[in-house]
């Protein structure tokens, strides 16, 4: 079956949802009410950070087209509506931009043709959108930032939201979602808008507990990455659970979810209070670096020179929205710092000085603290650090380098869930 598939709204999850159906042999129009967006997409300006996703526009740039004339948009067969949800500083979303887009295509939609939902809204959304019900669909996008191209071609099901969730799918919707050969799962709209934020949540409560004990093991000499590996063998937790300890909740998705949730409850009289225990500890965790250097480095060395490598809120992502790097860096203006960040400028920081490389922004320095886990940062070489920096301070939340050959060159080596390991001599 030959499907024209109309993609509405370029930023990150509306590219990266082309090139996925585009690689699948579908026939993609790319559209943005933005010319100048249009303009820089067609000469390969996509402005993200995905990994294999130029390789695979490449290979399926045949298959795609962008434009900014929605009269396009009548010859699609399937429209999606795949705009990034922009959040403020408490998680809320603003639709805004979504609901534009919505009201600016409909007209020029045949009348045989699916709308299908794809950007990210809360519960009850759906269903009030003025268009036929039997051709509007609400589907859930689980992409990750930095892995987004793997999860767009080998996502682990589809949850679809549809007014009669007993009744088959459109054929040619199911044509194209069985292209990726994984369940399908019918359900009425509101359940499927808050299947995406009932995933989250339970990410967050993962991730709550491996920040929690984390801290604990930090503080009776217990080592957390030990007990990872027995919590994974547990059958009702999971090999693929997510356990690994961190600095707080970043990237805006988990934030909005977690206050969809708190709205939905004070709406409709539940408790949320988990909930609201979840973001306090978030935020406390996202000052854990800081906490570091008040008791281990500020006590020591007056005025330290500080490194800090990543800016981005995690590694393969220019993203630093809720960074654990930006937070810990509103603190440090009256110190001398110096950062590197493979991606994002270090003009974000006026007060730092830029450096050229992670050993650039290593040298002189007394405290190395590594924010992001860059792959990059893994290939970092501890004796170049030990001859080039003042003193010898690591502190490496994510482990990057590796705690046994910090300590064999006599570092101060800090990361998550490990008590401190040896003291510079």
């Amino acid at each position: 079956m030959q499907l024209n598939i109309g993609i509405v709204g370029m930023t990150h999850l509306g590219l990266i949802t082309a090139i996925s159906f585009a690689a699948k042999g579908f026939t993609i129009l790319g559209f943005d009410k933005n010319p100048a967006l249009i303009k820089e997409l067609k000469v390969k300006n996509f402005h993200l950070m995905e990994p294999d996703f130029l390789e695979l526009y490449e290979a399926n740039k045949h298959n795609v087209q962008f434009s900014d004339d929605p009269s396009n948009i009548d010859k699609m067969d399937i429209i999606y509506i795949a705009a990034d949800v922009v959040t403020n500083e408490v998680g809320l979303s603003d639709l805004t931009y979504v609901n534009n887009l919505i009201e600016t295509i409909i007209p020029y939609i045949h009348q045989e043709a699916l709308l299908i939902i794809l950007s990210q809204v809360p519960p009850g959304f759906t269903r009030k959108i003025a268009f036929d019900k039997n051709r509007l669909f609400y589907q859930v996008e689980t992409l990750i930032f930095g892995q987004a191209i793997s999860r767009a071609l080998y996502p682990e099901r589809y949850i679809i939201g549809c007014i009669k969730p007993s009744q088959p799918l459109p054929d040619k919707y199911k044509f194209l979602l069985q292209a990726f050969e994984c369940p399908i799962l019918p359900m009425r709209y509101e359940s499927a808008e808050l299947a995406k934020i009932s995933i989250n949540c339970c990410l967050v409560a993962s991730i709550s507990v491996a920040n929690i004990l984390s801290e604990i093991c930090e503080n009776i000499g217990a080592d957390w990455s030990e007990i990872i590996a027995a919590l994974k063998m547990d059958k009702r937790i999971g090999k693929n659970a997510y356990l690994n300890p961190g600095l707080g909740l970043a990237g805006g998705n988990l934030e909005r979810d977690l206050a969809t949730v708190k709205a939905l409850g004070h709406e409709h009289g539940v408790h949320t209070e988990i909930v609201k225990a979840w973001i306090n500890h978030s935020n406390y965790k996202k000052d854990w670096v800081l906490r570091i250097l008040h008791a281990k480095i500020f006590k020591k060395i007056k005025n330290p020179h500080i490194a800090i490598l990543g800016l981005a809120y995690k590694e393969n992502t220019h993203s630093i929205k809720n960074s654990a790097a930006i937070a810990l860096l509103s603190h440090l203006s009256e110190y001398r710092v110096k950062v590197y960040d493979p991606i994002v400028a270090a003009s974000m920081v006026p007060f730092a000085t830029a450096a050229t490389s992670a050993l650039d922004a290593a040298t002189g320095a007394d405290v190395l603290i590594i924010m992001t886990p860059w792959p990059l940062f893994k290939k970092i070489s501890l004796e170049k650090l030990a001859q080039q920096m003042r003193s010898k301070y690591i502190i490496d939340p994510f482990t990057v380098l590796t705690h046994s050959s910090a300590a064999a060159l006599h570092f101060a080596y800090y990361t998550l869930g490990v008590n401190d390991y040896v003291r510079a001599s």
